[in-house]
């Protein structure tokens, strides 16, 4: 059995360790931040405990498996990180915040288990991949993200005429919204995000959905 002393240590780490994560997850306005990683590492911290603590309860006397509840926490944390993948139309986010929350209470089950050393080097890495990957790929991807608003006519089809275009340019829709013109009613106001990989030229993509007929305007940004 561990001490009080060292049972708080243990809890208190994987406050640090979900806080430093959970820091890095709230700094980019995530749906997980801060006290939500830190209460999952530390939940998962106290399940790891509690499951060491009951085995040497009864040593001997039964064919306990410390490891069985602490197995509960890698399988029940899906439930809560499924709280967090969102689908707007074609759009999918919130899947890097929920792996996080998953990796985190293993951070929590290894700090419960005095696994300091794994613990300490998760976090780093998991701190890094999240603040180094993010700006690499931010870096990349900014020159080839476009968002088009697109001023066209509401007619059977326009929608579909309009996604042909668009693969044809090879131009990859990461997400879709449509909504009516504000200023005309007989106009409708489609904004697209796609991915540019061939990096087409601006003029090249307007003036393609620009020659489909009932199109009124595009815009590029």
């Amino acid at each position: 059995m561990i001490s009080e002393w060292e049972l708080f240590f243990r809890l208190a780490l994987s406050c640090v360790l979900g806080g430093i994560i959970g820091y890095e997850r709230q700094s980019r306005k995530k749906s997980a931040g801060l006290r939500t990683n830190v209460l999952v590492c530390l939940g998962s911290c106290l399940i790891m405990v509690l499951s060491e603590a009951l085995y040497f309860k009864v040593e001997g006397r039964t064919n306990a498996d410390p490891a069985r509840l602490a197995a509960q926490v890698v399988s029940g944390i899906g439930f809560l990180a499924a709280g967090a993948i969102m689908k707007e139309g074609l759009t999918v986010t919130g899947l890097t915040t929920a792996a996080c929350l998953w990796v985190v209470s293993g951070v929590g089950l290894a700090t419960g288990a005095g696994y300091y050393s794994g613990a300490l080097f998760t976090t780093g890495l998991i701190f890094a991949t999240l603040g180094t990957l993010s700006r690499i790929d931010e870096w990349v991807m900014h020159e080839r993200n476009l968002s088009l608003t697109i001023h066209a006519h509401d007619k059977p089809g326009q929608l579909m005429n309009i996604s042909s275009c668009l693969d044809d340019l090879q131009l990859k829709v990461r997400g879709v919204k449509v909504r009516d013109d504000d200023e005309h009613s007989d106009l409708l106001c489609v904004e697209f995000e796609v991915y540019n990989h061939r990096g087409l030229k601006n003029v090249i993509v307007v003036d393609a959905i620009q020659r489909l007929d009932g199109v009124v305007s595009v815009d590029v940004n």
